[in-house]
Protein backbone atom coordinates (compact mmCIF):
# COMPACT_ATOMS: atom_id res chain seq x y z
CA UNK A 1 0.00 0.00 0.00
CA UNK A 2 2.87 2.37 0.84
CA UNK A 3 4.43 1.71 -2.56
CA UNK A 4 1.11 2.48 -4.22
CA UNK A 5 0.81 5.80 -2.40
CA UNK A 6 4.45 6.60 -3.17
CA UNK A 7 3.84 5.89 -6.87
CA UNK A 8 0.68 8.00 -6.85
CA UNK A 9 2.31 11.08 -5.33
CA UNK A 10 5.48 10.72 -7.38
CA UNK A 11 3.42 10.89 -10.58
CA UNK A 12 2.96 14.41 -11.93
CA UNK A 13 -0.26 16.09 -10.87
CA UNK A 14 -1.16 16.86 -14.49
CA UNK A 15 -0.92 13.19 -15.47
CA UNK A 16 -3.01 12.17 -12.47
CA UNK A 17 -5.70 14.69 -13.43
CA UNK A 18 -5.67 13.58 -17.07
CA UNK A 19 -5.97 9.88 -16.21
CA UNK A 20 -8.73 10.64 -13.69
CA UNK A 21 -10.68 12.47 -16.40
CA UNK A 22 -10.26 9.69 -19.00
CA UNK A 23 -11.16 6.85 -16.63
CA UNK A 24 -14.03 8.81 -15.07
CA UNK A 25 -15.44 9.70 -18.50
CA UNK A 26 -15.37 6.05 -19.61
CA UNK A 27 -17.09 4.88 -16.41
CA UNK A 28 -19.64 7.69 -16.75
CA UNK A 29 -20.40 6.63 -20.33
CA UNK A 30 -20.89 3.04 -19.16
CA UNK A 31 -23.31 4.23 -16.46
CA UNK A 32 -25.20 6.34 -18.98
CA UNK A 33 -25.60 3.31 -21.26
CA UNK A 34 -26.60 1.11 -18.30
CA UNK A 35 -29.21 3.70 -17.28
CA UNK A 36 -30.72 3.53 -20.76
CA UNK A 37 -31.26 -0.22 -20.34
CA UNK A 38 -33.92 0.30 -17.68
CA UNK A 39 -31.60 0.83 -14.71
CA UNK A 40 -32.08 4.56 -14.32
CA UNK A 41 -32.94 4.30 -10.62
CA UNK A 42 -29.76 2.44 -9.76
CA UNK A 43 -27.57 4.88 -11.71
CA UNK A 44 -29.31 7.90 -10.15
CA UNK A 45 -28.79 6.50 -6.64
CA UNK A 46 -25.14 5.67 -7.36
CA UNK A 47 -24.44 9.16 -8.70
CA UNK A 48 -26.13 10.73 -5.67
CA UNK A 49 -23.73 8.80 -3.40
CA UNK A 50 -20.50 9.64 -5.25
CA UNK A 51 -21.26 13.19 -6.47
CA UNK A 52 -20.41 14.85 -3.10
CA UNK A 53 -16.78 13.75 -3.55
CA UNK A 54 -16.67 15.76 -6.77
CA UNK A 55 -18.68 18.71 -5.55
CA UNK A 56 -16.40 19.09 -2.51
CA UNK A 57 -13.52 19.75 -4.92
CA UNK A 58 -15.45 22.57 -6.61
CA UNK A 59 -16.53 23.87 -3.19
CA UNK A 60 -12.93 23.86 -1.92
CA UNK A 61 -11.90 25.97 -4.89
CA UNK A 62 -14.82 28.31 -4.29
CA UNK A 63 -13.89 28.44 -0.60
CA UNK A 64 -10.59 30.13 -1.39
CA UNK A 65 -11.43 32.02 -4.58
CA UNK A 66 -12.73 35.15 -2.79
CA UNK A 67 -9.76 35.37 -0.36
CA UNK A 68 -7.42 34.85 -3.34
CA UNK A 69 -9.06 37.69 -5.28
CA UNK A 70 -9.27 40.01 -2.29
CA UNK A 71 -5.72 39.72 -0.98
CA UNK A 72 -4.04 39.22 -4.37
CA UNK A 73 -5.67 42.33 -5.84
CA UNK A 74 -4.82 44.46 -2.81
CA UNK A 75 -1.15 43.41 -2.83
CA UNK A 76 -0.94 43.63 -6.61
CA UNK A 77 -2.45 47.13 -6.84
CA UNK A 78 -0.38 48.36 -3.88
CA UNK A 79 2.86 47.00 -5.37
CA UNK A 80 2.69 48.84 -8.69
CA UNK A 81 3.75 52.49 -8.98
CA UNK A 82 0.64 54.57 -9.70
CA UNK A 83 1.72 55.76 -13.16
CA UNK A 84 2.66 52.26 -14.23
CA UNK A 85 -0.57 50.78 -12.84
CA UNK A 86 -2.68 53.07 -15.01
CA UNK A 87 -0.79 52.14 -18.18
CA UNK A 88 -0.89 48.40 -17.45
CA UNK A 89 -4.56 48.48 -16.46
CA UNK A 90 -5.53 50.10 -19.76
CA UNK A 91 -3.54 47.51 -21.72
CA UNK A 92 -5.11 44.57 -19.86
CA UNK A 93 -8.66 45.85 -20.35
CA UNK A 94 -8.02 46.71 -24.02
CA UNK A 95 -6.62 43.22 -24.61
CA UNK A 96 -9.65 41.56 -23.03
CA UNK A 97 -12.04 43.61 -25.19
CA UNK A 98 -10.01 42.78 -28.32
CA UNK A 99 -10.09 39.03 -27.63
CA UNK A 100 -13.82 39.08 -26.83
CA UNK A 101 -14.45 41.01 -30.05
CA UNK A 102 -12.41 38.51 -32.10
CA UNK A 103 -14.21 35.58 -30.43
CA UNK A 104 -17.61 37.11 -31.22
CA UNK A 105 -16.58 37.55 -34.86
CA UNK A 106 -15.39 33.92 -35.04
CA UNK A 107 -18.64 32.70 -33.45
CA UNK A 108 -20.80 34.79 -35.78
CA UNK A 109 -18.94 33.68 -38.94
CA UNK A 110 -19.26 30.02 -37.93
CA UNK A 111 -22.96 30.55 -37.16
CA UNK A 112 -23.51 31.99 -40.65
CA UNK A 113 -21.59 29.11 -42.27
CA UNK A 114 -23.23 26.29 -40.26
CA UNK A 115 -26.64 28.00 -40.17
CA UNK A 116 -28.17 25.80 -37.41
CA UNK A 117 -31.90 25.18 -37.56
CA UNK A 118 -32.11 25.61 -41.31
CA UNK A 119 -33.71 23.14 -43.67
CA UNK A 120 -34.40 19.57 -42.63
CA UNK A 121 -33.06 19.72 -39.07
CA UNK A 122 -35.60 22.33 -37.92
CA UNK A 123 -38.12 19.61 -36.98
CA UNK A 124 -35.46 17.88 -34.90
CA UNK A 125 -34.85 21.07 -32.92
CA UNK A 126 -38.58 21.56 -32.35
CA UNK A 127 -38.90 18.00 -31.03
CA UNK A 128 -36.04 18.52 -28.57
CA UNK A 129 -37.56 21.83 -27.42
CA UNK A 130 -40.78 20.07 -26.39
CA UNK A 131 -38.91 17.85 -23.90
CA UNK A 132 -37.04 20.58 -22.03
CA UNK A 133 -39.18 23.72 -22.30
CA UNK A 134 -40.33 23.51 -18.66
CA UNK A 135 -36.69 23.72 -17.48
CA UNK A 136 -36.17 26.83 -19.59
CA UNK A 137 -39.25 28.56 -18.16
CA UNK A 138 -37.99 27.81 -14.64
CA UNK A 139 -34.59 29.26 -15.49
CA UNK A 140 -36.19 32.32 -17.05
CA UNK A 141 -38.14 32.95 -13.86
CA UNK A 142 -34.88 33.17 -11.91
CA UNK A 143 -33.32 35.72 -14.25
CA UNK A 144 -33.34 39.36 -13.29
CA UNK A 145 -33.15 42.10 -15.87
CA UNK A 146 -30.96 45.14 -15.93
CA UNK A 147 -28.26 44.12 -18.38
CA UNK A 148 -25.42 46.62 -18.68
CA UNK A 149 -26.99 49.14 -16.26
CA UNK A 150 -27.38 46.48 -13.59
CA UNK A 151 -23.73 45.47 -14.07
CA UNK A 152 -22.58 49.06 -13.48
CA UNK A 153 -24.65 49.29 -10.28
CA UNK A 154 -23.19 45.99 -9.02
CA UNK A 155 -19.65 47.34 -9.37
CA UNK A 156 -20.04 49.56 -6.30
CA UNK A 157 -21.39 47.71 -3.30
CA UNK A 158 -20.76 47.40 0.42
CA UNK A 159 -17.50 45.39 0.39
CA UNK A 160 -18.60 43.12 3.24
CA UNK A 161 -21.87 42.39 1.46
CA UNK A 162 -19.94 41.75 -1.78
CA UNK A 163 -17.60 39.34 0.01
CA UNK A 164 -20.47 37.42 1.59
CA UNK A 165 -22.56 37.25 -1.58
CA UNK A 166 -19.66 36.51 -3.94
CA UNK A 167 -20.14 39.60 -6.10
CA UNK A 168 -16.82 39.29 -7.94
CA UNK A 169 -17.04 42.58 -9.81
CA UNK A 170 -17.62 44.59 -6.63
CA UNK A 171 -14.84 42.70 -4.83
CA UNK A 172 -12.44 43.50 -7.67
CA UNK A 173 -13.35 47.19 -7.70
CA UNK A 174 -13.00 47.59 -3.93
CA UNK A 175 -9.77 45.55 -3.70
CA UNK A 176 -8.09 47.51 -6.50
CA UNK A 177 -9.17 50.84 -5.01
CA UNK A 178 -8.03 49.81 -1.52
CA UNK A 179 -4.66 48.66 -2.83
CA UNK A 180 -4.24 51.88 -4.82
CA UNK A 181 -5.09 53.91 -1.72
CA UNK A 182 -2.29 52.15 0.17
CA UNK A 183 0.10 52.83 -2.70
CA UNK A 184 -0.82 56.53 -2.93
CA UNK A 185 -0.29 56.97 0.81
CA UNK A 186 3.11 55.23 0.63
CA UNK A 187 4.24 57.44 -2.27
CA UNK A 188 2.90 60.75 -0.96
CA UNK A 189 3.17 60.53 2.83
CA UNK A 190 6.05 62.47 4.36
CA UNK A 191 6.00 60.69 7.72
CA UNK A 192 8.51 57.83 7.73
CA UNK A 193 6.66 56.14 10.59
CA UNK A 194 3.36 56.27 8.71
CA UNK A 195 4.98 54.90 5.55
CA UNK A 196 6.59 52.09 7.54
CA UNK A 197 3.18 51.23 9.10
CA UNK A 198 1.63 51.08 5.63
CA UNK A 199 4.45 48.87 4.35
CA UNK A 200 3.95 46.57 7.34
CA UNK A 201 0.22 46.41 6.54
CA UNK A 202 1.05 45.49 2.95
CA UNK A 203 3.49 42.86 4.23
CA UNK A 204 0.72 41.31 6.34
CA UNK A 205 -1.60 41.14 3.33
CA UNK A 206 1.21 39.54 1.30
CA UNK A 207 1.79 36.91 3.99
CA UNK A 208 -1.93 36.10 4.08
CA UNK A 209 -1.93 35.75 0.30
CA UNK A 210 1.04 33.35 0.46
CA UNK A 211 -0.72 31.24 3.10
CA UNK A 212 -3.78 31.04 0.86
CA UNK A 213 -1.60 29.84 -2.01
CA UNK A 214 -0.34 27.05 0.25
CA UNK A 215 -3.99 26.04 0.68
CA UNK A 216 -4.23 25.95 -3.11
CA UNK A 217 -1.38 23.41 -3.19
CA UNK A 218 -3.22 21.18 -0.72
CA UNK A 219 -6.49 21.41 -2.64
CA UNK A 220 -4.74 20.55 -5.90
CA UNK A 221 -3.52 17.30 -4.37
CA UNK A 222 -7.19 16.34 -3.99
CA UNK A 223 -8.03 17.45 -7.54
CA UNK A 224 -7.56 14.03 -9.27
CA UNK A 225 -10.23 12.54 -7.00
CA UNK A 226 -12.56 15.48 -7.66
CA UNK A 227 -11.94 15.29 -11.41
CA UNK A 228 -12.55 11.52 -11.42
CA UNK A 229 -15.92 11.84 -9.69
CA UNK A 230 -17.05 14.92 -11.65
CA UNK A 231 -16.29 13.12 -14.91
CA UNK A 232 -18.37 10.11 -13.86
CA UNK A 233 -21.26 12.36 -12.85
CA UNK A 234 -21.21 14.57 -15.97
CA UNK A 235 -21.00 11.72 -18.47
CA UNK A 236 -23.23 9.43 -16.42
CA UNK A 237 -26.05 12.01 -16.43
CA UNK A 238 -25.74 13.44 -19.93
CA UNK A 239 -23.89 10.81 -21.93
CA UNK A 240 -23.23 11.40 -25.62
CA UNK A 241 -26.22 13.70 -26.00
CA UNK A 242 -24.59 15.53 -28.88
CA UNK A 243 -26.59 13.67 -31.50
CA UNK A 244 -28.95 14.58 -34.29
CA UNK A 245 -29.54 18.32 -34.58
CA UNK A 246 -27.13 19.04 -31.72
CA UNK A 247 -24.12 17.93 -33.76
CA UNK A 248 -23.98 21.04 -35.96
CA UNK A 249 -24.12 23.47 -33.02
CA UNK A 250 -21.70 21.48 -30.86
CA UNK A 251 -19.16 21.02 -33.65
CA UNK A 252 -19.42 24.69 -34.65
CA UNK A 253 -18.83 25.98 -31.13
CA UNK A 254 -16.01 23.52 -30.42
CA UNK A 255 -14.30 24.39 -33.73
CA UNK A 256 -14.59 28.09 -32.86
CA UNK A 257 -13.08 27.54 -29.41
CA UNK A 258 -10.24 25.40 -30.77
CA UNK A 259 -9.64 28.10 -33.38
CA UNK A 260 -9.30 30.69 -30.61
CA UNK A 261 -6.93 28.53 -28.55
CA UNK A 262 -4.72 27.19 -31.36
CA UNK A 263 -4.88 29.96 -33.99
CA UNK A 264 -6.04 33.35 -32.67
CA UNK A 265 -4.19 33.34 -29.33
CA UNK A 266 -0.94 31.99 -30.84
CA UNK A 267 -1.04 34.69 -33.54
CA UNK A 268 -1.51 37.39 -30.90
CA UNK A 269 1.35 35.92 -28.83
CA UNK A 270 3.67 35.81 -31.84
CA UNK A 271 2.87 39.43 -32.70
CA UNK A 272 3.36 40.72 -29.14
CA UNK A 273 6.08 38.49 -27.68
CA UNK A 274 7.95 37.04 -30.70
CA UNK A 275 8.12 33.71 -28.80
CA UNK A 276 6.90 30.17 -29.49
CA UNK A 277 3.17 30.50 -28.63
CA UNK A 278 2.48 26.78 -28.33
CA UNK A 279 5.22 26.33 -25.75
CA UNK A 280 3.63 29.15 -23.74
CA UNK A 281 0.14 27.67 -23.98
CA UNK A 282 1.46 24.22 -23.07
CA UNK A 283 2.77 25.67 -19.80
CA UNK A 284 -0.82 26.71 -18.99
CA UNK A 285 -2.28 23.20 -19.34
CA UNK A 286 -2.82 22.53 -15.62
CA UNK A 287 -5.17 25.52 -15.27
CA UNK A 288 -6.84 24.80 -18.63
CA UNK A 289 -7.66 21.21 -17.62
CA UNK A 290 -8.95 22.39 -14.22
CA UNK A 291 -11.22 24.90 -16.01
CA UNK A 292 -12.44 22.17 -18.37
CA UNK A 293 -13.49 19.96 -15.46
CA UNK A 294 -14.88 22.54 -13.01
CA UNK A 295 -16.67 24.61 -15.72
CA UNK A 296 -15.94 27.74 -13.67
CA UNK A 297 -13.39 30.48 -14.40
CA UNK A 298 -13.83 31.78 -10.86
CA UNK A 299 -13.24 28.40 -9.24
CA UNK A 300 -10.15 27.89 -11.43
CA UNK A 301 -8.70 31.28 -10.52
CA UNK A 302 -6.37 30.06 -7.71
CA UNK A 303 -4.90 27.47 -10.09
CA UNK A 304 -4.57 30.06 -12.88
CA UNK A 305 -2.63 32.46 -10.67
CA UNK A 306 -0.36 29.69 -9.35
CA UNK A 307 0.26 28.34 -12.87
CA UNK A 308 1.13 31.63 -14.52
CA UNK A 309 3.44 32.63 -11.67
CA UNK A 310 5.23 29.30 -11.24
CA UNK A 311 5.33 28.04 -14.84
CA UNK A 312 5.58 31.30 -16.82
CA UNK A 313 7.25 33.44 -14.11
CA UNK A 314 4.81 36.35 -14.43
CA UNK A 315 5.16 38.68 -11.45
CA UNK A 316 2.37 38.57 -8.89
CA UNK A 317 1.72 42.31 -9.10
CA UNK A 318 0.30 41.80 -12.60
CA UNK A 319 -1.14 38.27 -12.26
CA UNK A 320 -3.09 39.19 -9.13
CA UNK A 321 -4.73 42.07 -11.00
CA UNK A 322 -5.18 40.70 -14.52
CA UNK A 323 -6.47 37.17 -13.85
CA UNK A 324 -9.25 38.03 -11.35
CA UNK A 325 -10.37 40.79 -13.71
CA UNK A 326 -10.33 38.37 -16.65
CA UNK A 327 -12.35 35.78 -14.70
CA UNK A 328 -15.09 38.41 -14.47
CA UNK A 329 -15.08 40.30 -17.77
CA UNK A 330 -13.25 38.10 -20.30
CA UNK A 331 -15.59 35.37 -21.61
CA UNK A 332 -14.22 34.49 -25.05
CA UNK A 333 -15.80 31.02 -25.04
CA UNK A 334 -19.20 32.55 -24.37
CA UNK A 335 -18.65 34.99 -27.25
CA UNK A 336 -18.19 32.00 -29.57
CA UNK A 337 -21.22 30.21 -28.12
CA UNK A 338 -23.91 32.91 -28.10
CA UNK A 339 -24.06 33.75 -31.86
CA UNK A 340 -24.70 30.08 -32.70
CA UNK A 341 -27.93 29.98 -30.69
CA UNK A 342 -28.87 33.46 -31.93
CA UNK A 343 -28.67 32.10 -35.49
CA UNK A 344 -30.74 29.07 -34.45
CA UNK A 345 -33.39 31.41 -33.02
CA UNK A 346 -33.40 33.45 -36.24
CA UNK A 347 -34.05 30.30 -38.31
CA UNK A 348 -36.68 28.87 -35.96
CA UNK A 349 -38.69 32.09 -35.76
CA UNK A 350 -38.03 33.37 -39.29
CA UNK A 351 -35.98 36.43 -38.36
CA UNK A 352 -33.89 37.90 -41.16
CA UNK A 353 -30.35 38.70 -39.94
CA UNK A 354 -28.84 41.31 -42.26
CA UNK A 355 -25.20 42.44 -42.23
CA UNK A 356 -26.10 45.28 -39.87
CA UNK A 357 -27.97 42.83 -37.61
CA UNK A 358 -24.89 40.59 -37.47
CA UNK A 359 -22.70 43.57 -36.54
CA UNK A 360 -25.14 44.44 -33.74
CA UNK A 361 -25.06 40.78 -32.67
CA UNK A 362 -21.26 40.91 -32.35
CA UNK A 363 -21.36 44.12 -30.29
CA UNK A 364 -24.21 42.86 -28.08
CA UNK A 365 -22.38 39.57 -27.50
CA UNK A 366 -19.23 41.34 -26.34
CA UNK A 367 -21.14 43.66 -23.99
CA UNK A 368 -23.29 40.82 -22.63
CA UNK A 369 -20.22 38.71 -21.88
CA UNK A 370 -18.83 41.34 -19.47
CA UNK A 371 -19.55 40.39 -15.89
CA UNK A 372 -20.78 36.87 -16.66
CA UNK A 373 -19.40 35.91 -13.26
CA UNK A 374 -17.19 32.96 -14.26
CA UNK A 375 -19.66 30.40 -12.91
CA UNK A 376 -20.88 27.13 -14.50
CA UNK A 377 -23.74 27.73 -16.93
CA UNK A 378 -23.29 31.52 -16.98
CA UNK A 379 -23.77 31.60 -20.76
CA UNK A 380 -27.40 30.50 -20.33
CA UNK A 381 -28.16 33.69 -18.43
CA UNK A 382 -26.48 35.79 -21.11
CA UNK A 383 -28.60 34.17 -23.81
CA UNK A 384 -31.60 36.04 -22.42
CA UNK A 385 -29.88 39.37 -23.17
CA UNK A 386 -28.94 38.32 -26.71
CA UNK A 387 -32.32 36.84 -27.62
CA UNK A 388 -34.35 39.69 -26.15
CA UNK A 389 -32.25 42.17 -28.11
CA UNK A 390 -33.35 40.30 -31.26
CA UNK A 391 -36.99 41.03 -30.39
CA UNK A 392 -38.04 37.50 -29.37
CA UNK A 393 -40.99 37.05 -27.02
CA UNK A 394 -40.65 35.44 -23.60
CA UNK A 395 -41.97 32.08 -24.81
CA UNK A 396 -39.65 32.09 -27.83
CA UNK A 397 -36.67 32.89 -25.61
CA UNK A 398 -37.64 30.01 -23.30
CA UNK A 399 -37.61 27.57 -26.22
CA UNK A 400 -34.08 28.55 -27.28
CA UNK A 401 -32.87 28.43 -23.67
CA UNK A 402 -34.42 24.97 -23.42
CA UNK A 403 -32.43 23.81 -26.42
CA UNK A 404 -29.24 25.26 -24.93
CA UNK A 405 -29.92 23.41 -21.66
CA UNK A 406 -29.71 20.08 -23.44
CA UNK A 407 -26.12 20.59 -24.56
CA UNK A 408 -24.75 23.22 -22.19
CA UNK A 409 -23.00 20.91 -19.67
CA UNK A 410 -20.67 19.64 -22.41
CA UNK A 411 -20.14 22.94 -24.23
CA UNK A 412 -19.53 24.72 -20.93
CA UNK A 413 -16.38 22.66 -20.43
CA UNK A 414 -14.85 23.91 -23.68
CA UNK A 415 -16.03 27.50 -23.11
CA UNK A 416 -14.50 27.72 -19.65
CA UNK A 417 -11.19 26.28 -20.86
CA UNK A 418 -11.23 28.95 -23.60
CA UNK A 419 -11.97 31.71 -21.07
CA UNK A 420 -9.14 30.73 -18.74
CA UNK A 421 -6.69 30.34 -21.65
CA UNK A 422 -7.59 33.83 -22.84
CA UNK A 423 -7.05 35.28 -19.37
CA UNK A 424 -3.58 33.75 -19.07
CA UNK A 425 -2.55 34.63 -22.64
CA UNK A 426 -3.48 38.26 -21.99
CA UNK A 427 -1.61 38.31 -18.69
CA UNK A 428 1.52 36.78 -20.20
CA UNK A 429 1.51 39.10 -23.25
CA UNK A 430 1.13 42.24 -21.13
CA UNK A 431 3.79 40.95 -18.71
CA UNK A 432 6.21 40.43 -21.59
CA UNK A 433 5.52 43.91 -22.99
CA UNK A 434 5.88 45.59 -19.60
CA UNK A 435 8.90 43.61 -18.40
CA UNK A 436 6.97 41.89 -15.60
CA UNK A 437 8.41 38.41 -16.12
CA UNK A 438 10.94 37.11 -13.61
CA UNK A 439 14.45 36.54 -14.97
Amino acid sequence: MKKLFRLYFSTSLLLRIFLAFIIGSILGGVLWYYSGQGNEGFVTDLISYISPFGLVFVNMLKMIVIPVIFFSLITGAASLPIKRFGRIGVKVIAWYFLCSFLAAIVGTLLAVIINPGSGSDLQGWEKIAETVSSQAQELGGKTTGGGFTNMIMQMFQNPFEALSSGNFLAIIIFSVMFGLAIRVLIETNKSEKHVKDLENLLSIFTSIRDAIFKLVDWILEYSPIGVFVLSIVNFGLYGPNIVGPYISVAVGIIIGILGMVFIVYPLLLVITTKKNPYKIIKSMQEAIITAFITRSSAATLPVSIKTIESELKVKNELASFSLPLGATINMDGVCVHLPMFAMLAANMFFIDLSISSLIILVITTVLASIGAGGVPGGSLMLLFIILESMGLSGSQVSIIIALALGINPILDMFETANNVTGDMVCTYAVADIEGLIED
